[in-house]
């Protein structure tokens, strides 16, 4: 017979599964929650009930939304003649915070990685092709992540886009190599897109 509970035990249980929780922070946050009052444990299960009832992705650029279209794009000081690809939402938000790119986004849904599975058939370079055939974007700036991954996407889609009219751009290399866009400061991304230059 186990020394704890099985409704603690069972939460737990949901914690690990969390990227980033181990087991004793698992442990250490189901014991926070029973501490709480319980109006605060419910106001959280209300608010993962309302994200998953809730959030949908934008029917143009795929990021997080509760209606048709998100924040960014239906935001009319938005210049829609600049398009930045990211791989994740978390990229998007990344950018976002440094508050210097004024443009819309595509959001991949992950990069090019044949060990993974993920060829170009499973990230949504069909949707950005569409979107640049219908008129309107002058520029499309690559920010995938300076990785082998986001590198081999990056020159996919230069390979898909260069017979487009388009001007393809890639942000600068103030970004380390093997890290991820979602960790890196605000300084460093505002620098990144500055420094962006044409590829091809």
């Amino acid at each position: 017979m186990s020394a704890m509970p099985a409704a603690l035990a069972a939460l737990i249980e949901h914690l690990v599964r969390l990227p980033g929780i181990g087991p004793k922070t698992a442990q250490r946050l189901a014991f926070h929650l029973l501490k709480a009052p319980r109006e605060e444990a419910a106001a959280l299960a209300e608010a993962l009930v309302a994200l998953k009832d809730r959030t949908r992705l934008c029917r143009r650029c795929f990021n997080l939304c509760e209606a048709e279209l998100c924040g960014v794009c239906q935001d009319a000081r938005r210049d829609g003649s600049i398009l930045c690809v990211v791989e994740e939402i978390n990229d998007l938000l990344a950018i976002e915070k440094t508050r210097e790119f004024r443009g819309l986004y595509h959001v991949l849904g992950g990069s090019l990685s044949p060990l993974d599975g993920r060829g170009p058939e499973q990230i949504r370079i069909r949707e950005l092709q569409a979107r640049l055939e219908s008129g309107g974007v002058r520029e499309v700036i690559l920010a995938t992540n300076p990785n082998v991954e986001g590198e081999a996407t990056a020159l996919y889609l230069l390979r898909v886009l260069k017979p487009s009219a388009v001007k393809v751009t890639r942000i600068a290399r103030g970004l380390p190599m093997g890290g991820d866009l979602e960790y890196a400061d605000e300084a460093t991304l505002a620098r990144a897109l500055e420094g962006r230059r044409e590829i091809g």
